[in-house]
This record gives structure tokens, sequence and C-alpha cells, in this order.
């Protein structure tokens, strides 16, 4: 019997890294692999693992270092920026699904609380999927990927009272009201119990344990924290993933959190893989066959109802616009990892029958799959609907203006307000529009001339004048809109120059293409930074390496975009181009010698252009020109002579 649970568990590795890898190769979320793998090797596939119930108390392990991971990483400086979007948005979202799910599964039939149950089902998204596409579009800074962050933080906040509240459900719909409270109030009274031990207890451990100076000790502590924590949790009435989660939370304030995460990731992610594919071998083609159009509806109704309400609170209760709305509708619109985990406790508790649960796996694989292509259709979609919106009525633009020759600024940030004030100190008329209420009535009180709109419509960019502006600036930090404000004044401003700003290096030809001017890609601006530091640091003269870094610019950052290109020889030779520089004839040269008697052309390789004395300077200094001590020559050359000019004139001067 060993063999043959060893034997699967070597299978189901197996066959986790080859749903991983393929579906990878099609830029597919690899949790949908896993599921489609564990489909395809399990009972109602080909039947290679008949019993998956022997390995899935393993595979649930994944799941407990899954959450004491996402515990132990849970960004509380993150959660305190975002906690308005994450609290309001992430709150309305959940609780809207839940009611929504719960009174359609009631009226289709089900019990009370296995629709409730569905609801909270519905109700989560993937973070690790989520996350990856944002990360892999360059948006996680953006707006959309902001709001998706705080909603996707509440939304994992809810797995562990989602938990608590499955075995309480179980109970039956005869338990009494007091019951439910006694409960209730008991989960809450451990939970607070687990969290003080773990406060006071784990990080003392660790603290002990750090000051051996033993890898492998601080491995195998990290390993008894996991399980220490989910198997303590369980033995007080809590469930082994509840205790694992907080464990990992507490523990996410010691100084050990970050090597506690690098100890317990490699093998979170051999067993969640596992957990995952463990899963799928609860799919059964044939009966999501004969179920189709339930597991259809479940699918397409899931993507809508969560895009829709997402896309609601986003742009109504927000007001961020209805554009974001739409872009973080669809990135949320998935049902989640989470979702699977709550999915087999409540299969556990007998709140979720076979056809139901079949219904569900189906339906949620078809979801994940469709992800990646709804986040790549968005911006089209959210852009037509704008546009649609946009000729249906006028936007009611706050304190519009129609100012003319002037510059345009499309964002009011840090960059945008920064460059308000230098425009403001040379006399410079400018006018600029952002999407984020709260920055405009701040600018407002401050008599700026911003008003609040998306940039992304026509009628926005027209009344703030783009069509007659001087230059247009576009410093918002979303890519897509980004680009696609700069299409707009483009169309708007055949003529006018458009300076773009972008975050990332890939979206430089993009926005060249769509009718920038000129961009400025910080990435690229930092590696400039970095480069001439480390120029200037081996003696190459600032002037050279601030020519170097303008003749990259203008040929658009070519050499730092493509890494097999070989620097341009000509660059190489602004590198070792004369510079000018100052040279400072020391005290010690006492005596008078002209130019032509200390032969500086010939022994140095330096020109002496200029000579400064007493406040007053000589251009062109005649051959017999006198140098002294204190003067200061203005020298050009590359740094080899600067350094040779510099030590000839250590030297004690010679007499005429």
């Amino acid at each position: 019997m060993t063999g043959g649970f060893l034997t699967e568990l070597l299978l189901l590795v197996a066959v986790a890294t080859a749903g991983a890898a393929l579906f990878e190769r099609l830029r597919l979320p690899s949790i949908a692999g896993f599921l489609v793998m564990g489909a395809l090797v399990g009972p109602g596939g080909l039947g290679l693992i008949a019993d998956p119930e022997r390995v899935r108390a393993l595979a649930e392990l994944g799941v407990v270092f899954l959450l004491f991971e996402i515990g132990l990483e849970l960004p509380l400086e993150r959660l305190r920026r975002l906690w308005r979007p994450a609290l309001v948005a992430g709150g309305a979202q959940v609780a809207l699904t839940v009611a929504c799910v719960a009174a359609l599964g009631a009226a289709l039939g089900l019990d009370a609380r296995s629709a409730t149950v569905l609801g909270a089902l519905v109700a989560m998204s993937s973070t690790a999927l989520v996350m990856r596409l944002l990360s892999q579009r360059g948006e996680i800074d953006a707006p959309q990927g902001q709001l998706a962050v705080g909603i996707l933080l509440f939304q994992d906040l809810c797995v562990v009272p989602f938990l608590l509240v499955v075995p309480i459900l179980a109970v039956g719909g005869s338990a009494a009201s007091a019951g439910v409270a006694l409960g209730i109030g008991r989960a809450v009274a451990a939970l607070a119990l687990f969290a003080v031990v773990s406060r006071f207890v784990l990080p003392a451990v660790l603290e002990r344990v750090a000051r051996v100076q033993s890898r492998e000790l601080f491995t195998m502590v990290a390993f008894l924290a996991v399980m220490g924590s989910a198997v303590i949790a369980e033995e007080i009435g809590l469930t082994l993933s509840v205790g694992a989660f907080v464990g990992g939370l507490v523990l996410s304030a010691s100084p050990y959190s970050h090597q506690l995460f690098a100890e317990v990731l490699p093998l979170r992610g051999v067993l969640l893989g596992v957990f995952f594919t463990a899963v799928g071998m609860l799919f059964d083609p044939s009966a999501a066959a004969a179920q189709w159009p339930a597991v259809l509806a479940y699918a397409s109704g899931v993507l809508v109802l969560k895009a829709g309400f997402v896309a609601a609170i986003v742009a109504i209760v927000l007001r961020q616009g209805l554009r974001l709305g739409i872009l973080t509708g669809l990135a949320l619109a998935q049902t989640g990892e989470f979702s699977f985990v709550l999915a087999e406790a409540a299969a556990d508790a007998q709140l979720l029958d076979a056809g139901l649960r079949q219904v569900f796996v189906a339906g949620s694989i078809a979801t994940l799959v469709a992800t990646p292509l709804l986040v790549a259709v968005s911006p089209r979609l959210a852009s037509f609907v704008v546009r649609r919106a946009d000729r249906g009525e006028a936007p009611a633009l706050e304190g519009a203006v129609r100012p003319a020759d002037h510059v345009v600024l499309v964002g009011f940030g840090h960059a945008g307000q920064s460059l308000a004030r230098v425009l403001k100190a040379r006399g410079i008329p400018y006018a600029a529009v952002d999407s984020n209420a709260v920055a405009v009535r701040e600018a407002r009180v401050r008599d700026e001339p911003v008003v609040y709109g998306d940039a992304t419509r026509p009628s926005i960019l027209e009344r703030v004048g783009v069509p007659s502006a001087r230059l247009v600036v576009v410093a918002v930090s979303d890519p897509i809109a980004t680009r696609e404000v700069v299409a707009l004044a483009r169309s708007l401003a055949p003529h006018a120059p458009i300076l773009a700003r972008t975050r990332y290096v890939l979206d430089v030809d993009g926005l060249a293409q769509a009718g920038a001017t000129k961009v400025v890609a910080e990435e690229l601006e930092s590696t400039l930074e970095l480069v001439g530091e480390a120029l200037q640091h081996f003696g190459v003269p600032q002037e050279a390496v601030a020519r170097f870094a303008a003749e990259l610019r203008d040929e658009g950052y070519v050499f730092l975009r493509t890494p097999e290109t070989i620097l341009d020889p000509w660059l190489a030779e602004l590198l070792e181009g004369v510079a000018a520089h100052w040279v400072e004839v020391p005290d010690g040269f006492s005596r008078a010698a002209s130019l032509a008697r200390l032969n500086v052309r010939q022994r140095t390789g330096a020109s002496v252009v200029a000579i400064e004395r007493g406040g007053v300077t000589t251009p062109s200094p005649d051959p017999a020109f006198g140098v002294r001590a204190g003067d200061r020559l203005l020298a050009v050359g590359v740094p080899e002579a600067i350094d040779r000019l510099r030590r000839l004139v250590q030297e004690p001067g010679e007499p005429e």
C-alpha cells in the first residue's frame, strides 16, 4: 500500500509539473493547468489514480502553506494605503455577490445554506492569477491595478470568516439562533486566544533559533511554525487553514518574516500544485458534459455578474469612471483559488452535493482560462463603451476651461504638479485634467486650473483645449490610458508636440507609434543615471556623460532597450571625447611661466582656452601669457590630458 501511495504521489507531481509547463507555454493560468491535468488522470478521465482521497490529505498541506504565506506577506502598509477601495469596493463586491448568488440559488431550488456557500465561492477572485497578469502588463501601479489589489486584499481577508462560517452552517436549519451565535462566539474567542499565543510565543522561539545561525535548524522551525499553527488551531476548534493564516499574519510583523517566506515558498509551490491537481480529479468530464447547460450558465453568470458589480462599484461608488470600472471588473471576473479551498470544506460539511460541485469545478476552470483573454481585450472594450457613452451624452466637467496657446497636463500627480509649478514660475499658461476626484478637489482649493474627467474621452481633451495647445504632456500611471490619450491628443492636435511619460521600456515603441513626439521612460532614465554615476566614478567627465545620455535619448534608447546591441563607436567616442574643466594652479607654483614655456599642448595633450585671474577671465590667451599661482585654467581635453595638466601645474614654475 505504501508503494502504491508513493507511486500515485509521484505520478501526481509529474502530472502537475506537466500541466503547469503546458499552460505556461500557452500563456494560460497554471492553476487551470493543474485542474485540467488532474481531471485527465483522475477517475473521470484515464483512471490512472483511482482513489484521489489517498493523496488529498497530503495535498491539503499545500493550502496550509498557501494561507500561511498569504498571512506572512500580507502587505499591511499597502492595506493602509488602499483601505478605502479595499473596504468600500471589496466589501460591497463580496456582499453583493454573496447576496445575489444566494438569492438566485434559492430561487432555483437550492437549500439556503448551500446557496449561501455558493455565493461565497463566486465572491472570491484569483489573487495569484490577477497579480501575475497585472505584473506582466505593467499595471500593478496603474489605477485599475491598485483598485484590483485593494479588492483582492479584502477577498483574501474574507477567507478566514468564510471558513469559520462553514461548520456553523453545517449544524443545520433546525439549530437555534443562540446555538449559532454561541458557535460564532466560540470561534472568535479561539481565534483571539490563538493570535495572542502566536504573537508572543512564536517570535521568541524564532529569535532563539536565529541566534544559533543554522540554516537547517531555521528551515525545520519554519516548517514547524506552519504545521504547528495549523494543528494547534484545529485542536482549539478552528481549521487548519485558518490557523496557518493567523500564524503567518502574526509573524509578518517579526524581523524574520522575509526568511520565513523564503523557506516556505518552495515547499508551498509543490504542495499547492498537488492540491489543485487532486481537486481536478474530482472533475468528471461525463458528468460535466451531461450538465453542460448548468456549467455554461455558471461560467457566463460568474463572469458577467462579478465584472458588472465591480465596474458599477468603481464607477459609481468610488467615482473612478466607467473605463476604470470595466478594466477592474474584467480582471476580477473569475473564480479564485480560495474558492476551491472553501468548496472542499463545504463538501466535507455536506453543504455542496456532488452535482453542484461538478458544475462549480467545471465552470471555475472555464473562468480561469478565460481571464487572460478578458484582460487582453478589456482596454479595447472599455474604450468602445466609453466612446459610445461619450456620444450619448456630454460629460459633466467640473470647472471646465477653454484656454489657448497653453500646455495641457494630462495627469496631476507628483510629476504633473512638479511641472505645473515650473510652468507657473515661468509664466507659461497651462490646464490640467485628472481622474482622481480628491486630487482635483485639493488642486481647485489652491486655484489650480485643474478639472476632473477621464482623459480617454475626446470631449474631455477638447474642453481642456488640446486642439489649441502648444504642448501636451501625458503623465498618468496607467500605461494603457497613456497610449489612448496620446492617440486621441494626436488626432485632435496633429501638429502639437506630445511629451509622454511611461514607467516601462516596452511602452516606448507603442507610444511613439500612437503619436508621441518624445517618450520619457522612467525605467530607462534610471538606467542612464546608474550608467552615468558608474562612468564618473572611473573619471569620465560629467559633460561627456551628459552628451552620451542626450544622444541615447535622441536615438530612442535603442542601445538600452536591446541587450544584444553593441555600443556604436561614435557613442563610445563621446565618452572618450574632450570636455572642458577648470584646473586650479596651486600656491606651490611660485614663479611665472608662459603657456609656451610650459609647452602645455605637447606635454599634456590639453588646450588652455581661457585663464581666470582675480575674477577677470582672459579668453584664448596668447602663448606668451604668464601662468601664476592662484590662476584658474579652463582646459579642454580627454580625462587623461586634464590629469596630466593638473600634475604639470603641481611642479614649480620656471622663470621667464
